[in-house]
């Protein structure tokens, strides 16, 4: 009995031991996975893909990307992330359009939720097939005042920044087109190249590489700049409509996050991995060739920007006769 009793002891003190030193072992001590809210190929998951690339190589351990897309606004991919422990091995990928899945009813929380690390962003712009009878925004306009409701526009899912900007663009030049959502920008893309849909708002960086291989041509940027690619003007829309400067631009802030509730010690890990990889050439030259804007912002600097963009889309979204939730009962402030 007492040999009996020994081992059982020895074996209860052996796993106090490994479950001790499992405790003691500094993050991060096994794989990360990072789900991106939005679907393969789009921007998020791009850009996502590259940074935890580039994180890879300043932490002892690997960066799993997988996509978790659907609900409203990316909801099912931040429901799942809130989901899991807050240790910081389950990232989410997401970008500036999560922050209206609160007033869209996709789920009851605020943005500081979570907390932040922005890579950057690319500008929207309106663009329609390369077959397209439509070459200026200003003949797409017209066609639609003439059909009301009736020429498909894609751009992304319901509460997304190309959705936004799809609003803002028609109450601006007076306009309406029937939007048809899909699950990501790249879909959306390959709606309008496959002819389902008359035109597409998605980022520049999304669409360069379709307008420079002739599948796409581009009409208008959501910005008050213009453009020059493929050989082409994408003149401002500001330029065209009076009055876009009451909704646009809005801009993008594209990156990841991991829950605010985890602990000092996973932020400050992934926050110097963030730095080192903000840093290198590698995302410096990936933002130069695929018309990016380099973030790099994190933490309280992140949720500030993040908290901005949260109001003013949920108030603009409101405005626009879009919301579902009131955003004054969740405690979003005015911008």
């Amino acid at each position: 009995m007492r040999v009996r009793l020994s081992k059982l002891a020895a074996v209860a003190a052996l796993a106090l031991c490994v479950e001790g030193a499992a405790q003691a072992q500094e993050y991060p001590y096994r794989d990360i996975t990072t789900v991106v809210v939005w679907g393969a190929g789009g921007r998020t998951d791009t850009i996502n893909r590259m940074i935890m690339a580039e994180m890879e190589k300043h932490l002892p351990v690997s960066i799993k990307v997988i996509n978790q897309t659907g609900g409203v606004a990316g909801s099912n991919g931040m429901v799942y992330v809130a989901n899991q422990p807050d240790d910081g091995y389950t990232l989410v990928g997401l970008s500036e359009s999560n922050v209206t899945a609160a007033v869209l009813g996709g789920w009851d929380k605020r943005f500081d939720f979570w907390h932040p690390f922005i890579v950057g962003g690319s500008p929207d712009l309106i663009s329609v097939p390369a077959g397209s009878p439509y070459d200026t925004l200003q003949e797409l306009v017209e066609a639609a005042k003439a059909a009301p409701g009736t020429i498909p526009a894609a751009a992304s899912v319901a509460g997304s920044i190309h959705h936004l900007n799809l609003l803002a663009i028609e109450h601006g030049a007076g306009v309406r087109f029937k939007f048809v959502p899909y699950k990501g920008s790249a879909a959306g893309q390959e709606a309008a190249m496959a002819g389902e849909v008359a035109l597409v708002v998605t980022s520049l960086a999304e669409q360069a590489p379709l307008i420079e291989g002739g599948q796409l041509k581009p009409l208008a940027m959501l910005t008050p700049e213009s453009v020059e690619i493929a050989g082409m003007k994408a003149p401002s829309a500001f330029d065209i409509y009076d009055g876009l400067d009451k909704h646009l631009p809005l801009k993008q802030a594209i990156g990841f996050a991991v829950r605010n509730s985890a602990s000092d010690e996973v932020k400050a890990v992934l926050g110097a991995a963030f730095e080192k990889a903000m840093a290198s050439d590698a995302v410096a030259e990936w933002a130069r060739a695929n018309h990016y804007d380099v973030g790099g912002q994190y933490g309280a600097e992140a949720q500030k920007i993040f908290a901005t963009l949260e109001s003013t889309f949920a108030y603009t979204l409101k405005e626009l006769g879009a919301a579902v939730v009131d955003p004054e009962s969740l405690g979003i402030p005015r911008p």
